[in-house]
């Protein structure tokens, strides 16, 4: 026998190594996935936490905190959500309504109602009232923006978690976003922009690829058909929704999404083309899916009841001046506050601060000058910057509220259609995510740079210009004051008896300028309609206007109010409210405790031929009886 040397020959693979070897390799692919769900989780909750911190004011008083700077736009968002749910619980037809501005009504859809948070929503409203649903709303939209565009920077820009992390949070956090939070939901819900950008980028490299690998366009074709119907669904789907949460965001959305993709591949015409070519057709199914599923909202929008065909708004661009300034809710603006030259303080659009505008500026130069990708990615970002901010300063340069004089490119896009239903200080929106670009790839780039080398003195250098330009952004707290209580005469249904069919009538009606009574009647479970209101309706010429056509009874007891003062009251005018109270189909007038409630109260005693009588804290006239 020849023997044999066991020690030195390999031990036979018992059959359970040979199995945990395949279950080890899978362990160890799924470890980083697991770490980078923890990432995303992790990020996910920061950006959570900061919105309930920015909004922690309004969640600590729901029954009766009001949002300072909303003006009077946190009434009429209320009453959106509240009229929408109302609609839902009654199946009652969503896309307009005559409880507000009775008896013409108004067109929900016209009014950006966001049907795609309040119909969902409606469970919320119901159960703890409008004011939870209107700061969840905010909330969310906060967290989930800035969430929505990290999610496409860690899949598509950057390697780095925290370089993604930090351009969503300034999505998410922007002066502009924060300002919006105070009273425009339809412009901090903006999640489902980044993920049409996302799904469209996408489509844009499999494009491309297909080009680098030599496929003939037929081939692919049919291999990638079902593929591509399905973008098609999702896209379609998506532009749907967000039609039904804003449309104006949409709108500078696809226009800065359009020119960067044009700068992009400016380059490289060929390219541009071929991927054109390729998103076309997946492109136009989908807005065939979107009008399809949008047709009869659309519709009732811009032909059905209260609809119109366009708004003037006048002049509403950004002040040059506004650029270089703080946002007033901010830490910058808290210890170095500026002019107030804002439009209004929920418009803070452009308030970037000096140090950024600088440090982008010169990281912009810098990155410009780098290998590709990086080079036509910033200079396409560059460009959307530029010409977007630029688009936001109006049809003439101002500076600190004075008229330069100076024309510029938006005089002459202020009559093209759809283009002139916007407010021009708002396109500053587009360069929010362009900027969050330049920084998640400048922090990507000093990254790579301190794991090369922690000698390399760069990354300390961008991290410190970094903090000083972001700090003084950081959002403070949005203030929020006390609103008073809605009159018991409308809670405890004491109102009943004064409505059959027609109308209550505030003295005077709510306005743009006074919308609190909307609450009283979402308080009442809009148990009746209300003259007036706060909302946009259409003028004679069929254009657009916050709120109703002032009747003239209506201008006379603001007046009263106004000056403190009776005005002259003669049979005219005695004819006049009684025909105002005909058209306003109304049962009882009411004065709640305000500012000259006396001058009112002598001015609809006098029009009225009796005087009021007081009722649960408030003074009534049954006028059920005039007509």
């Amino acid at each position: 026998m020849v023997a044999v040397d066991t020690a030195a020959a390999p031990a036979p693979e018992t059959t359970n190594e040979r199995r945990s070897a395949p279950a080890a390799d899978r362990i160890a692919a799924l470890l980083p996935r697991i770490g980078a769900a923890r990432a995303d989780v992790a990020v996910g909750l920061l950006h959570l936490i900061g919105a309930v911190v920015v909004m922690s004011g309004q969640w600590r008083d729901t029954t009766h905190g009001y949002l300072i700077d909303s003006g009077q736009d946190q009434s009429m968002w209320e009453w959106f959500f509240a009229e929408t749910a109302h609609s839902v619980a009654h199946l009652h037809n969503p896309l307009g309504t005559v409880l507000q501005n009775f008896p013409d009504g108004v067109n929900m859809m016209a009014n950006t109602a966001m049907f795609g948070v309040g119909i969902p929503l409606t469970p919320v409203t119901l159960l703890f009232g409008p004011t939870v649903t209107f700061v969840l709303v905010l909330t969310l939209g906060l967290a989930g923006t800035g969430f929505a565009w990290y999610w496409l920077f860690s899949r598509e820009l950057v390697t780095s978690r925290f370089a993604a992390a930090l351009g969503g949070l300034f999505c998410g956090f922007a002066p502009a976003m924060v300002s919006h939070a105070s009273a425009h939901p339809n412009f901090v819900v903006l999640a489902l922009l980044p993920m049409l950008a996302l799904l469209i980028i996408r489509m844009a490299r499999r494009a491309v690829r297909g080009d680098e690998n030599g496929t003939d366009d037929v081939e692919a074709g049919f291999r990638s058909t079902l593929p591509r119907i399905r973008e098609a669904i999702v896209l379609g789907v998506l532009v749907a929704l967000q039609i039904a949460l804003g449309e104006e965001p949409l709108l500078i959305f696809a226009l800065g999404f359009g020119l960067f993709a044009l700068v992009y591949y400016l380059h490289a015409p060929r390219t541009g083309l071929r991927v054109a070519r390729a998103l076309i057709p997946t492109l136009a199914l989908g807005a065939v899916i979107t009008v399809a599923l949008t047709t009869i909202p659309l519709w009732w929008q811009f032909f059905g009841p209260q609809s119109y065909r366009s708004i003037d708004h006048g002049p509403m661009g950004n002040d040059l001046a506004a650029l270089p300034q703080f946002p007033s809710q901010s830490l910058g603006g808290l210890f170095s506050p500026g002019r107030n030259i804002a439009i209004n303080p929920t418009e803070e659009n452009a308030f970037f601060g000096w140090p950024l505008l600088v440090l982008v500026a010169g990281t912009s130069a810098w990155l410009w000058r780098r290998r590709e990708p990086e080079h036509r990615l910033v200079r396409a970002v560059a460009a959307v910057i530029v010409a977007f901010t630029i688009l936001s300063l109006g049809v003439s340069l101002r500076i600190e509220r004075t008229d330069t004089g100076i024309t510029l490119p938006w005089h002459w896009l202020d009559q093209v259609p759809l283009l002139n239903t916007v407010l021009e200080t708002r396109f500053t929106l587009a360069a929010v995510p362009a900027i969050a670009v330049v920084l998640a790839l400048a922090t990507q780039r000093m990254l790579d740079y301190a794991r090369a080398s922690t000698a390399d003195i760069r990354p300390v250098i961008w991290f410190v210009a970094m903090a000083l330009a972001l700090v003084p952004l950081v959002p403070t707290v949005l203030p929020v004051t006390h609103r008073e209580p809605t009159p018991q005469f409308f809670t405890d249904g004491t109102v009943d008896r004064y409505v059959d069919d027609g109308s209550v009538v505030i003295a005077p009606p709510p306005t743009r300028l006074d919308a609190g009574p909307l609450k009283w009647q979402v308080d009442a479970d809009f148990d009746f309609p209300l003259a007036g209101g706060y909302f946009v309706g259409p003028t004679a010429d069929k254009k657009g206007r916050y709120g109703p056509d002032d009747r003239p009874t209506a201008a006379l007891l603001m007046k009263a109010q106004r000056t403190d003062r009776i005005p002259e009251i003669d049979d005219r005018a005695r004819t006049q409210a009684v025909a105002d109270l005909a058209y306003w189909r109304a049962d009882v007038v009411v004065l709640p405790p305000s500012d000259h409630g006396g001058a009112i109260r002598a001015t609809l005693d006098q029009l009225l031929g009796f005087p009021g009588q007081v009722v649960d804290g408030v003074v009534v006239w049954d006028v059920r009886t005039l007509s």
